[in-house]
Parts: C-alpha cells; sequence; structure tokens
C-alpha cells in the first residue's frame, strides 16, 4: 500500500461543502479525499466500472488511488493548469458542458447510479474539450425516484442557456452572483411571453417556477417525493438532450470578424508573427497566456514550441470562434475563455473563496509570458486607466510581458482620441515615451521592435521582481 498522504495540508476552498469527502493541496499536489460515509458508492462505482468508462470516454478526469485506510481514501487527479468557470464560457463551451452532464446522467442511471448533484462547476476545460472533475457526485439510483438534481441542472444550465439565447451573452454572466443557480422564478420571469408557447419550455421552465411558488406559499403542504419510472427518466433526459444541443445564440458581437477589419497590411501581419515567435522560442516559455486574444490567431503562430496556451478576450463570440478552431483541429494545448481585463471577475461565494478570481487564478498559474497585444489603447483610452495603473496589473502574474503600443498616429488610436470630443487634450499623456517610463516601474525592458510597415511597437518586458 502506498505511504499514507498527510491531509492536513490546506483544504481547497471550493469543496468544504461535500460530506462526502473534499479537495486539498498536499505539497503543491492537488488530492481528494474520499470519507467513509461515501466508501458504500466509491466502491461500488470502482468495481462496476464506472470510473474507468468514463475516464477512457474523456468524459470524467483521470484519477489514481493514492492510499486507502479505514479513516480515508486518498486520490489523485490529473493536473489541469487552469479552471475556469461558467460565466467565462462562450455559449458553445457552456452547450458543451450542459451535454456532458447529461450525458454522464444517463450513462449513470443506466448502470444504477445517478449524478446527486448537477452543477456547472462540476465541470471545466481540460486538453481542448469540457471534462467533469468531481468523482464524488455520484451516488446510488433508487427504483422509481426522480433525478433529485433536476432542478438544479435548470438552474445551472438550461436556464442561463434559453436566457443567453433569447438576451444574449450577457445573461451567462448572471452566474457569476448565482453560485447556487439562477433562481428559476428569475429565470421564468426574464424569459419572453412567447417562451410559454413552447411545450418544452413551458413544462422545464415554467411550470417548474409555478409548482415552486406554490410549494413555497402553502408551507403546510407534505413533502411528497414522485415517482418516476427509469425509462420516463431516460425519456426527459433525452428530451433536454435533443434541445440542447440545437441551441444557439445569434448574437453579433463586436469583434467576432476582429481580422476582417484590422488597420494591419500583410508585411506588419507577418512581421508582428515572427517577432513574437522569435521572443518567446528566446524566453522558452511553457506556459503563455494571450490576453485580448481574439480568435487565436497569434497565439496559433507559438502553438507548436509552448506547452500550454491560454487565449482571452473580451468579446464571446470571438472566443466562440476560438473555441470552434479548438474543436475542429483538436488542438488539445489551448484554452479559450472570456475575459474583461477592465474587470478582471473576482473572488465569489462564500468568504469570496469558494472560486477563486481572475488574478489568483492567472498568480497560481504562473505563466513564463503573457502577450497583451493591440490591447494597451483599448485599456487605456476606452477604459481610462491609467499606464502605471495597467502596468501593476499586468505585473502581478506576468514574468515576461510581451505588449504591443500602437502609436498616436495608428488609426485605431486616432478613432479612440477622436471619441473623447472636448476631453481629447487629457488624453495627451498618450505616448510611447511615457509608456515606457511608467512600465520600467514594473518591468525591465529587454527589447524593443517597430513592427515593420506600422505604426506599432512590440516591446519585451520581465518583471523586476522575478
Amino acid at each position: 500500500m502506498p505511504n499514507e498522504i498527510n491531509t492536513s495540508s490546506h483544504v481547497h476552498e471550493a469543496s468544504f461543502r461535500d460530506p462526502s469527502g473534499h479537495m486539498f493541496w498536499d505539497d503543491g499536489v492537488l488530492r481528494r479525499r474520499v470519507n467513509p460515509i461515501y466508501f458504500p458508492q466509491y466502491h461500488k462505482l470502482k468495481e462496476s466500472g464506472l470510473f474507468n468508462t468514463l475516464i477512457k470516454k474523456n468524459l470524467l478526469i483521470p484519477h489514481e488511488e493514492t492510499s486507502v485506510s479505514d479513516e480515508k481514501i486518498i486520490l489523485t487527479p490529473e493536473s489541469i493548469p487552469f479552471i475556469t468557470h461558467p460565466y467565462e464560457w462562450s455559449f458553445e463551451q457552456y452547450k458543451h458542458a450542459a451535454l456532458l452532464t447529461l450525458q454522464i446522467q444517463k450513462y449513470a442511471l443506466s448502470k444504477g447510479f445517478i449524478l446527486k448533484d448537477a452543477s456547472a462547476y462540476n465541470v471545466t476545460f481540460h486538453n481542448g474539450k469540457a471534462i467533469f472533475i468531481d468523482t464524488l457526485s455520484f451516488d446510488f439510483y433508487q427504483e422509481g425516484t426522480p433525478w433529485r438534481a433536476y432542478k438544479q441542472f435548470i438552474t445551472h444550465f438550461l436556464g442561463p442557456l434559453v436566457l443567453a439565447k433569447y438576451h444574449g451573452m450577457e445573461m451567462i454572466k448572471m452566474m457569476q452572483s448565482h453560485i447556487d443557480g439562477i433562481p428559476i422564478k428569475l429565470i421564468s420571469s426574464l424569459l419572453p411571453g412567447k417562451s410559454k408557447l413552447s411545450s418544452f419550455l413551458y413544462t422545464n421552465i415554467h411550470l417548474l417556477a409555478k409548482l415552486e411558488k406554490k410549494h413555497h406559499d402553502d408551507y403546510k403542504a407534505e413533502t411528497k417525493i414522485a415517482k418516476i419510472s427509469k425509462k420516463a427518466q431516460e425519456n426527459i433526459l433525452t428530451s433536454l438532450f435533443d434541445y440542447i444541443k440545437k441551441l444557439k445564440c445569434e448574437e453579433e458581437t463586436e469583434w467576432g470578424n476582429y481580422y476582417d477589419k484590422t488597420n494591419y497590411n500583410d508585411t506588419a501581419f507577418s512581421a508582428k508573427k515572427d517577432l513574437i515567435r522569435d521572443w518567446v522560442q528566446t524566453l522558452k516559455a511553457r506556459k503563455v497566456i494571450d490576453m485580448g486574444g481574439n480568435d487565436g490567431t497569434f497565439g496559433r503562430a507559438i502553438m507548436d514550441v509552448v506547452e500550454d496556451l491560454i487565449v482571452t478576450d473580451i468579446d464571446s463570440g470571438a472566443v466562440a470562434h476560438n473555441y470552434h478552431l479548438v474543436q475542429q483541429n483538436e488542438e488539445t494545448k489551448m484554452l479559450p475563455f472570456v475575459c474583461d481585463v477592465l474587470q478582471p471577475v473576482p473572488g465569489i461565494g462564500f468568504n469570496n473563496t469558494e472560486r477563486d478570481s481572475l488574478i489568483d487564478r492567472l498568480v497560481t498559474y504562473a505563466p513564463d509570458a503573457v502577450m497583451a497585444l493591440a490591447l494597451i489603447h483599448h485599456i487605456t483610452l476606452s477604459g481610462n486607466v491609467p499606464f502605471g495603473k495597467s502596468a501593476e496589473f499586468f505585473a502581478k502574474f506576468s514574468k515576461h510581458l510581451i505588449i504591443e503600443f500602437p502609436k498616436r498616429e495608428d488609426s485605431w488610436v486616432e478613432s479612440l482620441l477622436v471619441r473623447k470630443r472636448e476631453f481629447k487634450k487629457h488624453f495627451d499623456f498618450y505616448s510611447w515615451e511615457n509608456f515606457e517610463k511608467e512600465y520600467e516601474s514594473y518591468f525591465k525592458l529587454l527589447k524593443k521592435e517597430t513592427i515593420a510597415d506600422s505604426n506599432r511597437i512590440l516591446y519585451l518586458f520581465e518583471n523586476r521582481n522575478s
């Protein structure tokens, strides 16, 4: 038997709610403790082959049994470099997370098990695809009982997706303020009246909201568990799967076709790619983040020389396109997600620590290089963020920073300055000289190159605290 693991290490803040077990850090390795209360389910799941089948199908994160005793079982799951949360996903990513959950529930049901919860936080993205990460989320199926996580699935998956379909991707961000799912009453109230004409939406959302209100108002009502056959339950799962699979979000986004309207010519575009590739190789960077990376075009220029690549963008349409390319080309190194640099997501949940803030996750990820291309003018001129403030932001998690500075003569900078109208003179500080001065308070300048045939400069900085 392997040596015992010291479980007195730091318990992961995201897993304190489950009596079945919890995640914990052990000398920098994330492990999972299984408590005796869950031993019957764990052993049966293992013996049945359900774990192995789901792992082989790339639906469940792989794990190894690290130690076994009468008091605890320690599992070591495969390491995931970076965890994203539901409010950071594109529409297709959210859809795939929902379909994965239904797929697992349907297979588990066929083997005599169920998912005891259907939280969107049980899913993240790894090796280019959605993956289920809560190994202890399974329980025994009891004949005739309904899926007790059904309502949670509606509030975590179906509701947010349908709201996004009708009102756009901003609806997905509601999950940031509703860690336990968007309330069913709120989902129902936000959907247009015509949605009640859909028998599917009426049954799974509007009727559910009505029943919830009735049960809440009738405080004397006895709690009764409805009876439902396994076949009927499978039909419900199939209905949910088929509906979600066909869902689309037709929202037009500002930067979804960014490279169709860029002010670069072919010479500048190629020169920029060559410089970035050369610098990343010189740094021997293994982990790289491209912030404001749109559809991942420049990330793909270095993908063959790095081990792990994160590409973020504020535009959900651009992220959706990038995710489509990741799926199409089976790009296991790249992770796209939605990120607003001007409003990095905070820590949420109890004590604001259940789900880590973006900055905390970036610090933990510890990238070797961060790229910020065609971003600083938006941060400075659209967001009114002084150079010193943005330098402080990047310095929190950037060992090396490759950042592009468009000069005042750049057509996009000129456009942004024109929009300032009578306040245009307040932005006279926008110059490459002031940019360098402010950034050198946090970074050492290693390289500086004007991108050929453009009004843009590419900088390579090193964090002064590295």
